[in-house]
């Protein structure tokens, strides 16, 4: 099947709208809900972000122990882990003075390297940052991607890194579509393309050859 990766893009835009993506008030607030989302779902990153959000400055986490870290994460889920993680970060960031527009002026695949050095930060989280607080085009390869573009018919890479690119060779830095597109594609797989699909209705069913995984 052609895998045609703005055809979806506009099916799933005409169908849902702009989704106005990341939820997060400010840059920082959402690169440690990407560390938070690890492993739980978004409902428990909100309870983490309520009890955090009077240390939501970079100048905050950097003073803050990390003890003291993970009992405010607590509602997140393997608190201790990520509260290293986040700490991990700040360290990082703290090397730019914590300038946003110092680490933005950085080239996309730099950046994306220096954060996968962090303790804790995968290609995921890395793209999700990237892509929502730091201005860069790139295409987030999560399990929800990977389910709608198998069952449409789309024989993508096993590899991380390749999925990403063949997809962004399509959108060549256009960050208001990656932007919506990972959300569209969330949106969707919590809509109607989940674990069991609800494919009588789908927007999607006009280009949709429904595969089951295993097939």
């Amino acid at each position: 099947m052609e895998q045609d990766y703005l055809l979806l893009y506009k099916t799933l835009f005409d169908h849902y709208g702009p989704q106005n993506w990341w939820p997060a008030d400010t840059p920082l607030e959402m690169m440690i809900g990407a560390i938070l989302v690890q492993n739980t779902n978004w409902r428990n990153v909100e309870k983490a972000l309520i009890k955090l959000r009077p240390y939501l400055g970079a100048e905050a986490l950097d003073r803050l122990q990390e003890e003291e870290l993970a009992q405010l994460i607590k509602p997140s889920g393997f608190f201790n882990i990520k509260a290293k993680r986040i700490k991990s970060f700040i360290q990082w960031w703290k090397q730019y003075n914590f300038s946003l527009n110092r680490v933005k002026k950085l080239e996309k695949e730099t950046l994306r390297k220096e954060l996968l050095n962090v303790h804790g930060i995968g290609r995921e989280t890395a793209d999700v940052m990237l892509l929502y607080a730091l201005d860069k085009a790139v295409f987030v390869v999560d399990a929800y991607a990977r389910r709608i573009f198998y069952r449409i018919g789309y024989d993508m890479p096993n590899s991380y890194d390749q999925f990403r690119l063949e997809v962004e060779q399509t959108f060549p830095e256009k960050l208001d579509v990656f932007n919506e597109f990972h959300a569209l594609l969330v949106e969707h797989a919590k809509q109607y393309c989940r674990t069991r699909p609800l494919c009588d209705k789908c927007p999607l069913s006009s280009i949709c050859k429904k595969r089951v995984e295993g097939d």
